[in-house]
């Protein structure tokens, strides 16, 4: 028997939502740490679940997805991102869409479909911390690129001189977590010509896609054609639907792409909990208007948080979308990151995240030289967000 283990991940331990959330739970601090609502699922989304199981709806579906979901997920892609698109080109729910256990899980498996060993992937940074994970598990190599911060704007000539021969796949997030930024359609199209110049993939991460702010509007890569034919795009209910516990996504590619996918997704987990997808598609198609007033449900949410800090020695920088909130400490301490959310939490009771865990780990010297920002999570009902404020604007 080996007496040695050697780890496929040495430098990798808890996540860093995963220790704040902790942190939290210890010191009884208010936590705007991790992503998740404070809040419940619609009521009329509960009542379907609860009838789908009482209907003994409760077996395998098929792999990819229940069918009547794979359609209303379908019919949602083609009327809000491919209206403009020929319709030999649309999304069709049954061949181009998988269900999955989470976003997670579908960056996973897009990953490890399309890298190989010695492939290198590019990332923007703060990235979130899942891809490396998978990149490496997957044999490659994440080439880092920093956003450029205070805006956090991509710097297309840098992306085009990191290209090598040995680049495979390119990883873009829009809404962006941790920043709160969207992409443009200039930084689309920029992206849709080096992709096709390069002959590249792209993994394309947008989970937050129905939450953007003051009338901005999120741009697909589905609403994208010849850039989407070789991208695979993950979104997720679970933050769609305030139910983050249920682990529900999906991801959707061209054919080709999707038939590769499904290969590996059948052996991660054969299918997704079936009661949700049932609970999920009735929503879809029935309430469609949720999906319509999640940017102004949020919004409420960001413009109330900022409003009560205005009067704090934070700098708010601008969040466009997401759940996130980006503060600059720097007039507050000069303490690093990390350091300032473990007093934050201990000493003033509110949790929240530092961005250097979504940085390349060998830069970190660097970035706290010149960075002192932590996120916020404002998915919170108003009296959680205003108890926070109360206590941070005490600083």
């Amino acid at each position: 028997m080996q007496t040695f283990f050697q780890s496929k991940l040495p430098h990798i331990g808890i996540s860093i939502f995963t220790e704040m959330s902790m942190m939290a739970h210890q010191y009884q601090a208010i936590n705007l740490s991790q992503g998740f609502p404070e809040f419940d699922a619609p009521e009329s989304l509960k009542s379907a679940i609860n009838q789908a199981i009482a209907e003994g709806k409760n077996q395998y579906c098929p792999s990819s997805g229940l069918p009547e979901l794979l359609k209303q997920i379908g019919e949602m892609v083609k009327n809000r991102y491919q209206q403009n698109i020929p319709s030999g080109d649309k999304v069709d729910g049954i061949q181009n869409i998988t269900v999955t256990s989470g976003a997670t899980e579908a960056l996973w498996v897009a990953i490890t479909t399309i890298v190989r060993e010695g492939d290198e992937v590019i990332v923007f940074d703060p990235a979130y911390d899942s891809y490396e994970p998978a990149v490496e598990l997957a044999g490659g190599r994440c080439r880092h690129i920093a956003l450029n911060a205070p805006d956090y704007t991509v710097d297309w000539d840098l992306v085009k001189r990191t290209i090598t021969d040995k680049t495979r796949a390119i990883i873009i997030n829009s809404p962006h977590n941790p920043t709160g930024t969207l992409l443009s359609h200039s930084d689309l199209e920029t992206l849709q010509k080096l992709i096709i110049e390069h002959d590249l993939y792209l993994i394309s991460d947008e989970v937050y896609e129905h939450m953007t702010f003051d009338g901005l509007s999120h741009k697909s890569v589905l609403s994208y054609a010849e850039l989407f034919k070789r991208a695979f795009v993950i979104s997720s209910f679970g933050k769609t639907f305030h139910c983050t516990g249920w682990k529900l996504g999906y991801c959707v590619a061209p054919t080709e792409l999707t038939v590769e996918f499904r290969k590996i997704h059948q052996y991660v987990t054969f299918c997704s909990f079936t009661p949700a997808q049932y609970a999920v598609a009735s929503m879809l198609k029935n309430q469609p208007n949720h999906i319509d007033e999640l940017a102004g449900f949020y919004q409420q949410k960001r413009d109330v948080l900022v409003e009560a800090l205005k009067n704090s020695r934070f700098k708010i920088l601008p969040c466009k979308g997401t759940y996130f909130l980006l503060l600059d400490y720097s007039t507050v301490s000069d303490l690093n990151d990390l350091e300032f959310c473990h007093w934050l939490t201990q000493e003033i009771g509110v949790a929240a995240i530092p961005l250097s865990p979504f940085y390349q780990a060998d830069k970190l010297t660097d970035y706290h030289e010149n960075n002192k920002v932590v996120r916020v999570c404002f998915t919170k009902n108003e009296e959680t967000l205003l108890k926070a404020a109360e206590l941070l604007c005490q600083l």
